[in-house]
């Protein structure tokens, strides 16, 4: 009789043990990577004021670079970086760089999205204003 009540108890937790045992991660952690494409990359700090140059830079950044960099310049999951990134500070991405990313586009060197194609219609004025304004939301966030 003890025999068997030990026998049932057994089964019974052992039942209870895989009715409520987490399922597997891996599932979960795909879903996650689908509903992640587009998320923002950085999270970052916006500058209280903007420059004038830096304002128009933003209205050109909005219409021409921020469907792959995302707003503000925080990047897109499965898209492209953020620009808000010490990899993109001066010293190591220059000014020029950003021009001729825009005019040549880029190969892909530094992160793994692919290459990033030429931009149609913005010229160097436009692309210098584009980078004032992201220097200044990079300065707001400490990368000088």
């Amino acid at each position: 009789m003890k025999k068997t009540i030990l026998i049932s108890a057994v089964a019974a937790a052992g039942t209870l043990g895989y009715l409520f045992w987490p399922g597997p991660k891996s599932d979960q952690s795909t879903a996650n990577r689908i509903t992640d494409q587009g998320a923002a990359l950085v999270e970052i700090v916006l500058p209280e004021n903007l420059s004038t140059n830096a304002q128009i830079g933003k209205r050109g950044f909005d219409a021409n670079c921020a469907a792959c960099h995302g707003l503000n310049a925080v990047g897109k999951q499965g898209v492209a970086p953020p620009l808000v990134h010490v990899i993109y500070e001066p010293g190591h991405h220059g000014d020029e760089s950003f021009q001729r990313a825009v005019a040549q586009g880029v190969r892909a060197h530094h992160w793994p999205f692919g290459n990033m194609p030429p931009i149609d219609g913005l010229a160097r004025p436009d692309v210098t204003m584009i980078t004032q304004y992201v220097r200044e939301l990079q300065r707001a966030n400490g990368i000088n």
